[in-house]
């Protein structure tokens, strides 16, 4: 009877840890990180409008956001932290998938392209847009189409996909482009209104909300054949964390097959927007219609 006791004491005392142990193979590193942390860092750019920005008050807004958002509060519901707090982290291009990796961003909720080979170093989630690669030059630049560029000074943002494939372009055609590669969206325009890059190359939304902060609008235009496969975009977390992806995935997936999505997306894309009040009119295309009626991970074919 007295052996019995002791086995049942040490039961007893062990069971705490084995509770904890537990919980934490059910939450996995990242939930588990966000609840003994009582945040979740989320990664967003800075002038990537409509979908990732700062309004004129440095609030993040757009929508990539406004998804997130469903993340976040399926977030606070998983690990029981109604208050849970939000850290925001500004992300670039050439950061970003790094800051997922070390655990500084646990979600990164921007306009990044999911791309088979980027699945080695970061998961995406169900993706959520697409694109294809356009030129914003002035209306009477001349240029009509990518063959255009040939000799010229184009400008395209660093460690995006769009670059990649300008780069490809130029070394298969031998075009002799001048290829300048910048941080963000607001030093791409800076040096396209300045004149010293005649066309700025990148995602064709993307480009289409940096032609709405140019000085003058109406003075440039977006043109370009399709020159790739619509790209789908995804958010980025850590690789080998099922649990958290699983949690995000759910969330996203219910968003995007309910009514409101399409009240979010003709918020962002159908109304006027921050912080010119200028309205995109670009309706959804099929291929993100097709994407919320059967949500899914898929990268871009290689």
């Amino acid at each position: 009877m007295k052996m019995y006791a002791m086995l049942f004491g040490a039961v007893l005392a062990l069971s705490p840890a084995v509770s904890a142990s537990a919980a934490e193979t059910e939450l996995g590193p990242t939930l588990q990180k966000i609840r003994d942390s009582k945040v979740v860092a989320i990664g967003h750019r800075t002038s990537s409008i409509p979908f990732s920005y700062f309004d004129d008050k440095e609030n993040v807004i757009g929508y990539s956001q406004d998804l997130c958002q469903k993340i976040i509060d399926a977030v606070k519901s998983k690990v029981g932290i109604p208050d849970l707090a939000t850290r925001m982290i500004q992300v670039t291009s050439q950061n970003r998938m790094s800051l997922v990796q070390n655990g500084t961003v646990d979600l990164e909720c921007g306009v990044t392209s999911n791309l088979k080979d980027r699945w080695q170093q970061v998961a995406f989630l169900n993706s959520f847009f697409t694109s294809t690669p356009k030129i914003l030059t002035r209306k009477d630049s001349g240029i009509k189409d990518f063959p255009d560029l040939a000799g010229k000074t184009v400008v395209t943002n660093a460690g995006t996909n769009p670059e990649r494939m300008l780069r490809t372009m130029n070394d298969a055609k031998s075009m002799k482009m001048n290829i300048q590669s910048v941080k963000d969206y607001g030093e791409g325009l800076l040096i396209l209104q300045s004149g010293r890059a005649v066309a700025y190359v990148m995602d064709d939304i993307l480009m289409a909300g940096t032609r709405l902060q140019a000085q003058n609008p109406s003075d440039w235009v977006l043109v370009g054949s399709t020159i790739s496969d619509p790209e789908p975009w995804g958010f980025m977390v850590r690789k080998d964390d099922p649990q958290f992806k699983a949690l995000a995935d759910d969330a996203l997936s219910a968003l995007m097959r309910s009514p409101e999505i399409k009240q979010i997306y003709a918020r962002w894309f159908l109304s006027p927007v921050p912080p010119k009040a200028a309205n995109f009119d670009f309706p959804m295309s099929d291929e993100v219609a097709k994407l919320y009626a059967a949500p899914n991970d898929r990268p871009a074919a290689p």
